[in-house]
């Protein structure tokens, strides 16, 4: 048995980071990579397709979005394609899930409970839904399998134990842990909701499909899961993003004026391409007046596809000659020096806001 999964795809996607045109540029990405995870289903022979939720955004949907996923689906038939939604498309009254008329092979698993659907003769895949956009718990507690052969689960959960970095900046939903698994007698569970991949003994977690941010890491791609007659399973990923997003940190330090940070800023980003964040760093001269402003148009070839921030920027001060001085300004760096109620980038940014006023300056506003 061959199954397709993916998850977290977030059609609708809000992507705040981004200007309006850029925005609409990734959500018609996403659009192109669900077209490619259905051209998949072809090209690899599958026998199922798999959601395991966040397929869009419920409360950004529109109607073309609903048109979208008839057709995209309908385009697989007779392919089963199996949806557990997640807390992002939660089932509920005004779900998009209701008010399509899909084709007979789309399968959507509405109750917040573990319900079967029968693949073949001996394998029984479980799906469940969450039913509202919080506080769902987790579908493994309680439950145990009721026959024989071999049991997947596909749902949207929140594993406790082996993303626990990532568990600990998302909240989680349907908690599980992942030795309910195998004592809930599951061979398998695919999984959506972290979007790190993670290919674990029990349990797989394909990641989003198409990038949603910067900083993701990992092979993140739907998942061909080949499922042995004893329950065992082999994973191949295969990647489907249209767009490559990356980070990009640039050193400006040793500049001495804001032309010298925006050559060097150039220079970078001369050979970037896709959708870049490029965030500026470094010590810099005592008198460069930086503005992102400064930077408009920098990498021209990249337009609205170029996120520019600055970093943490150091104005070259000499503190500990400043800090000899018999003057007034050698007075204050050292009473902030000394002052031990500041953490560092508190009292760095009270010396360079001190010291800038001192000398008559007007851009105290410290990066």
């Amino acid at each position: 048995m061959r199954l397709l999964l993916f998850a977290d795809l977030h059609l609708d996607a809000p992507f705040a980071w981004a200007g309006p045109a850029l925005a609409r540029r990734r959500r018609l990405a996403l659009r192109q990579a669900l077209e490619r995870i259905r051209d998949l289903v072809t090209e690899l022979r599958v026998d199922a397709l798999c959601c395991a939720g966040d397929l869009f955004e419920q409360e950004r949907y529109t109607p073309d979005t609903a048109a979208f996923l008839r057709a995209v689906f309908a385009d697989v038939h007779p392919v089963p394609v199996l949806l557990a939604p997640g807390n992002h498309d939660w089932y509920g009254p005004a779900t998009l899930y209701r008010h399509v008329e899909w084709t007979d092979n789309v399968h959507v698993f509405t109750e917040p409970a573990l319900r079967p659907y029968p693949l073949a003769d001996g394998l029984t895949l479980w799906g469940a839904a969450h039913c509202a956009p919080a506080n769902t718990p987790g579908f493994l507690d309680d439950f145990r399998v009721d026959r024989g052969g071999v049991h997947l689960a596909l749902f949207h959960g929140s594993e406790q134990g082996g993303l626990v970095f990532e568990g600990q900046a998302k909240r989680p939903h349907a908690p599980f842990r992942a030795e309910q698994i195998g004592a809930a007698g599951l061979h398998h569970a695919l999984v959506g909701h972290y979007h790190t991949p993670r290919d674990a003994p029990d349990h797989t977690y394909p990641g989003n499909p198409e990038p949603l941010t910067f900083g993701e890491t990992g092979e993140r791609a739907p998942v061909l899961v080949t499922v042995g007659p004893d329950g065992s399973v082999r994973r191949e990923r295969h990647p489907v993003a249209v767009t490559q997003v990356s980070d990009v940190a640039i050193d400006v330090s040793g500049a001495a004026t804001s032309a010298e940070v925006r050559d060097r800023v150039a220079a970078v980003l001369a050979t970037a391409s896709g959708v870049v964040r490029a965030t500026i760093h470094g010590e810099i001269g005592t008198d460069v007046d930086l503005d992102l402003a400064d930077l408009d148009g920098v990498a021209a070839h990249l337009g609205e596809q170029l996120v520019l921030r600055i970093g943490r920027i150091t104005p070259a001060y000499d503190l500990e000659s400043l800090a000899q001085e018999p003057t007034v300004r050698g007075q204050f760096v050292r009473d902030v020096l000394e002052a031990a109620d500041l953490d560092e980038d508190e009292r760095r940014r009270v010396i360079v806001t001190g010291l800038r006023a001192l000398d008559g300056r007007h851009d105290l506003a410290v990066l």
